[in-house]
């Protein structure tokens, strides 16, 4: 079994957020982490690498330093490497990614693709099933559960306060929710491998099957009208009630935004 794990490299918001003057975040400014949806998905990765002897790739489109975060998933257990970069990928929005996505992605051998949920840095959930849009796969969103029956995958899919139950051959492509399970840590034997392991570097040229005007910040259609590195809040209403009024007040507010 062959498995593609995409991740991607995202802001540490804890220690803030930067901006490019035409509101794109300046990622190389900023403290970076493995966004947690995917490492969910890489740990899922990792564990039916453990059970069935598969061979995970984990891929990003990102800057040069992303390979940090690719060392950082070989760490953990990953086989290979794979970091798309370019100066002419640079600003791009969910459609131009998972289209350069999709097309790092032709040029391999997989029996099923596994993405996060959605990034911290943009909460869109959208690109994992733009790439299986392009690639023509079925997908399968939010798993809380995989498990492998034959050629087909079984995944728990959260639904609301429920759940549902699906199965779809392989090859497909999945999302993974951060609650999915508890990612291991890096071993020192890992990290000594993953320090010494060749990364394969992929620019535009070795992108398959797109076009140039659905790359990068020109051929992103969405378009950001502001952009702000903090949310202000209001004053809000401030009473000074006894004990008894004011669990009247509480509760009748609770009753007016319908929360009870």
């Amino acid at each position: 079994m062959k498995i593609i794990v995409c991740i991607k490299q995202v802001p540490d918001t804890k220690g803030g957020v930067q901006f490019n003057p035409d509101g794109t975040l300046n990622r190389a400014a900023m403290l970076t982490i493995m966004n947690p949806d995917d490492k969910a998905g890489l740990e899922a990765a990792l564990r039916l690498k453990d059970e069935y002897g598969a061979e995970v790739t984990v891929l990003t489109m990102g800057l040069p330093k992303a390979e940090d975060v690719l060392r950082e998933a070989m760490a953990m257990g990953a086989d290979k490497g794979i970091l798309v970069t370019d100066r002419v990928l640079g600003g791009a929005d969910t459609w131009a990614t998972s289209t350069t996505i999709a097309g790092a992605i032709r040029n391999l051998e997989y029996d099923l693709i596994i993405t996060g949920r959605q990034a911290i840095d943009g909460d869109t959930a959208q690109v994992g099933p733009q790439i299986a849009e392009h690639l023509g796969l079925p997908v399968i969103s939010y798993a809380q559960d995989i498990k492998i029956d034959g050629d087909s995958v079984i995944v728990k899919r959260q639904y609301d306060d429920g759940y549902h139950m699906l199965k779809a051959k392989m090859p497909c492509l999945i999302t993974a929710l951060s609650e999915l399970n508890d990612p291991r840590y890096m071993t020192p034997g890992g990290i000594f491998d993953a320090v010494k392991a060749e990364i394969t570097t992929w620019g535009r040229a070795n992108l398959v099957d797109v076009d140039d005007a659905n790359l990068g910040l020109k051929g992103s259609p969405t378009k950001i009208a502001r952009a702000s590195d903090k949310v202000r809040k209001g004053s809000g209403e401030k009473v000074n009630l006894d004990a008894e009024e004011s669990v009247k007040y509480i509760v009748d507010k609770l009753k007016d935004k319908h929360v009870i």
